[in-house]
């Protein structure tokens, strides 16, 4: 097989899954791991893909403008995120001051809350009924509804939560890059957003894998920022930069 033709398979299964390592291109190609390298780095000088140790990643970033409600959200990767919720749940201890974002994904963590004792605040409409249905204390701060979402947004509402001081932050993104950090598509959601990480001594950002990769128009936090609970993520440069905690 040609230099050329090698290294345009490469780039197509790379771009396929994501995803490729040195060992498993190797052997695909049969050839010698020192051949594959050398043409991850040609790969990438080109902008190709992204080299990293011991394989390579995709390039390119999906740029996200539009933001599903809520329905839509529930019927998009169900069994990823009730995996992430459930593991979010169990960091949360009796004496704790939680902030749980709105959003699908924090939303499943009441789910898995057991006779807790821990104190709640949210901006989600149906977060804080089920709080209470849960027999969990929850405030709910004031501030503009976002119809599409059922979330509690805004300036007020990002002001209200600067009295706040948390020992624990779940938050919602609609985008994870090394770049860009945590994006969302809402300006008056990024807000309350930062704050509620500036406030809180320890922050959680809930991300399924199809969030790694994509950017919204305003980013709310860098990735070392969080620590990210996920079921999958095979960004290696996002591994070495923020703490990441794959579930599964």
């Amino acid at each position: 097989m040609l230099t050329q033709e090698r290294r345009q398979k490469i780039l197509d299964l790379v771009l396929q899954n994501g995803s490729a390592s040195v060992t498993e291109l190797s052997e695909k190609f049969e050839t010698s791991e020192s051949t594959i390298r050398r043409d991850l780095v040609a790969l990438s000088k080109l902008g190709k893909l992204n080299k990293v140790h011991g394989g390579a990643t995709v390039l390119s970033q999906q740029f996200v403008n539009n933001e599903d409600n809520n329905e839509q959200k529930f019927l998009k990767n169900i069994n990823e995120k009730s995996l992430i919720a459930k593991y979010a749940a169990q960091q949360i201890n009796d004496d704790d001051f939680v902030f749980l974002d709105a959003g699908t994904t924090t939303y499943l963590m009441i789910d898995y809350l057991e006779n807790c004792k821990a104190t709640f605040v949210t901006n989600g409409i149906a977060h804080s009924k089920r709080l209470a249905q849960a027999g969990c204390k929850v405030f709910v701060i004031g501030g503009e509804v976002k119809e599409s979402t059922d979330a509690i947004i805004g300036l007020v509402a990002a002001t209200n939560l600067q009295k706040y001081n948390f020992s624990k932050a779940f938050i919602g993104t609609n985008g994870v890059s090394e770049k860009q950090g945590f994006t969302t598509p809402d300006t008056d959601e990024a807000m309350l957003k930062a704050v509620a990480i500036e406030k809180s001594f320890v922050a959680y950002v809930l991300a399924d894998n199809t969030k790694f990769g994509k950017v919204s128009a305003v980013t709310f936090a860098p990735i070392d920022a969080a620590c990210i609970l996920c079921d999958r993520c095979d960004d290696e440069i996002i591994k070495e930069r923020a703490v990441v905690k794959e579930v599964v």
